[in-house]
């Protein structure tokens, strides 16, 4: 049985991304969770699902809940604040640190999240 292969992304949770394919194209929502296993990304208030909860002892009446549901990592890109556009992310190390940063590729400004 084949392992999947944890790949590395350079997104983090609380980028603010915007979502470029699908029936939510065009929205933007900060990243909640990260799953490198699979893939998938959850951002907030976007790819919902409704579940509909029937009424039990815990609760006297029943409910809607709304949760997010996963996005393919692919399907979504990073928001540069200066620019506000989509843009994709760079890796450079820091000289005096010597530490790798995240920088915006359009604008060459760090990301700061």
């Amino acid at each position: 049985m084949k392992k999947n292969k944890k790949l590395k992304f350079y997104l983090k949770s609380g980028d603010w991304v915007r979502v470029i394919t699908g029936n939510n194209k065009g929205k933007e929502g900060k990243i909640l969770k990260i799953d490198y296993l699979k893939n998938k990304i959850y951002v907030t208030n976007i790819n919902l699902y409704t579940k509909h909860v029937k009424s039990n002892d815990k609760n006297s009446k029943g409910k809607i809940v709304k949760k997010e549901m996963p996005l393919d990592i692919s399907n979504v890109m990073i928001i540069d604040p200066l620019t506000k556009q989509v843009s994709r992310i760079g890796m450079k190390k820091n000289l005096n640190s010597g530490k790798f940063e995240r920088y915006y590729k359009k604008s060459k400004s760090l990301v700061t999240s």
